[in-house]
């Protein structure tokens, strides 16, 4: 690889040793990609945050022994500086609020903090979510980023234009310490350009079909690039959102286009550049419940938990789910728990919406999601839920039955008790 002054620099050691181990990190993963140089990033989003019993070992020895086993792939512990770009961590796997409804140990909870203040003095900004750009991390068009979280990434890439490719918490954690990732994948402006067409023949408008769509796309193209036309009503944030979810979980997809609504596609011919599409696919009636009836895994119609949130909510669907409890009550043996960002949260709390909430009975949760906390209400067996990557990942994850629907069906879910829910 060919790298600048600075760079060889920093990788001889002359910017302290912590940024001669990160240098060694992101040449070992450059020359193992196949890219030539490093490009400079000013935006980093990882997972920092130390707060699971099988690291404790390496707690004992200090959080700079933390950062540099697990962010740094480093057998010596160097001491940590201050990190070189704006970072941000992702989800983390506790509530600092709701951890005794979690079950979390409160040795748990401690550590996680001791780890937040370790990682705040050094410049990681804990915004604790899946969804950064829902709270202040929106990246430019063409900026290159160093992302972590498959529905992030697809977003970053897709809907801001921006440049990532799926990073892992060892080179995000290089990333932060000196500013610079591998230049290969989707930073290339060759490699961005669509490779597969998708016709839609149905009207595409509800969250709920967003993620159904997204769900089958992602299982048709698994790693490639689809371009999606035709009865597609102008989506918003949050449709966009659940739909790259949904192809990141079924598939592979890291980038997606759609002419006139995606930064790089103004236009169909822009959306595939000097190519032509490889392949042409049709989502109709049929793909449509193809995906509906491959997201249900429950059979029992008894639902004793309802997930909302993942990737996290943005604030208008918080204020909907408070819309359709307000004045009403969850069921006794239903727990509901909706997960947004904190600074989401806040907002929902001045808005009077986490009030509501919780009087029916359910909770707002942030700072993680039971896909990555692994942690549910005791004795759950069946969920439901509106989100597709949660569909898709958590009944094997926690070994339960799982329900895939709209926010309406999944809150008439919570305060009935039952699963009535269908296409």
């Amino acid at each position: 690889m060919q790298l600048t002054d600075y760079e060889k620099a920093m990788l001889d050691g002359a910017n302290g040793p912590a940024k001669a181990r990160a240098m060694d990190l992101l040449l070992r993963y450059g020359q193992a990609v196949g890219a030539e140089r490093l490009v400079e990033t000013r935006n980093v989003a990882g997972a920092f945050n130390a707060s699971t019993p099988s690291i404790q070992a390496i707690v004992d020895k200090g959080f700079d022994a933390v950062y540099s086993e697990l962010n740094l792939d480093s057998d010596e512990v160097v001491e940590i500086p201050r990190v070189a770009v704006p970072t941000t961590q992702l989800i983390t796997g506790i509530d600092n609020d709701n951890w005794r409804l979690q079950g979390v140990d409160e040795s748990l909870v401690k550590m996680q903090r001791a780890s937040e203040k370790f990682l705040g003095e050094r410049g990681i900004n804990m915004c604790a979510t899946c969804t950064p750009y829902q709270v202040g991390n929106v990246p430019l068009m063409g900026e290159h980023c160093a992302w972590m979280e498959s529905s992030a990434v697809i977003y970053c890439n897709s809907v801001l234009g921006a440049r990532t490719n799926v990073e892992g918490k060892e080179s995000t954690g290089a990333a932060a310490l000196t500013g610079r990732i591998p230049y290969w994948g989707y930073h290339l402006p060759q490699n961005r350009f669509g490779t597969h067409r998708v016709n839609v023949s149905i009207d595409v408008d509800d969250m709920m079909d967003w993620g159904l769509l997204g769900y089958y796309v992602g299982e048709v193209v698994q790693e490639h690039k689809p371009v999606l036309s035709g009865r597609l009503h102008h989506p918003s944030l949050i449709k966009l959102k659940h739909f790259g979810a949904a192809a990141a979980s079924s598939g592979g997809v890291e980038m997606y286009h759609i002419p006139g609504v995606t930064p790089e596609a103004r236009t169909l011919e822009e959306a595939f550049g000097p190519h032509r599409p490889q392949h042409e696919l049709h989502f109709g009636e049929a793909e449509r419940r193809e995906a509906w009836e491959k997201l249900q895994s429950a059979t029992d119609r008894r639902v004793d938990f309802i997930m909302l949130g993942c990737p996290h909510n943005a604030i208008e669907q918080v204020e909907l789910v408070a819309h359709l409890l307000r004045g009403r009550k969850i069921h006794p043996d239903v727990a509901l728990w909706v997960h947004t960002p904190r600074a989401i949260k806040e907002i929902a709390r001045r808005a009077g919406y986490l009030e509501t909430i919780e009087a029916a009975g359910g909770v707002i949760m942030s700072d993680t999601c039971p896909a990555i906390s692994r942690r549910l209400p005791e004795g759950v067996r069946v969920i439901a839920t509106d989100s597709a990557k949660q569909a898709h990942y958590l009944p094997a994850i926690a070994k339960l039955q799982g329900w895939f629907g709209s926010v309406r069906q999944c809150v008439d879910a919570a305060l009935t008790g039952e699963w009535q829910g269908g296409l």
